[in-house]
């Protein structure tokens, strides 16, 4: 099982520089696990730089994946996991869904490189 975080899934819908470090994961839908707070990191983002359009069709992207949502054990290991690893809020969230799952999270997010489970990309520059 694959999880993407918000800037992995930006970055591969404005086709940056690391967009096919995430394509592997993006591509497979059957193993393709969406935290959903990532559908609104998402969302914020493109609404504000591209417009609802663009953020609505992103959704529908991201819905092929399946959407899953922390309940209120997960909640809990995510923010003793936040404590733990020093992690965001968000990042705490989309990382316990990942473990949660049995997931490798991909990301290109500097903060959640040394975590376990983590497939980490440097950002260009």
């Amino acid at each position: 099982m694959n999880v993407v975080d918000s800037c992995g899934w930006l970055e591969y819908l404005a086709d940056g520089p690391n967009a096919a470090f995430f394509e592997p994961a993006l591509t497979d839908e059957d193993q393709l696990l969406v935290p959903a707070i990532t559908l609104f990191e998402v969302a914020w983002v493109l609404v504000r730089q591209r417009g609802p359009a663009a953020a609505e069709t992103a959704l529908g992207f991201m819905a092929r994946g399946r959407v899953v949502d922390p309940d209120l054990a997960a909640s809990l290991r995510a923010a003793r996991s936040a404590v733990q690893h020093q992690l965001a809020m968000a990042d705490a969230l989309i990382w316990q869904a990942a473990t949660d799952h049995a997931a490798v999270l991909w990301t290109q997010d500097a903060g959640l490189a040394a975590v376990p489970g983590v497939h980490y990309q440097r950002r260009p520059g």
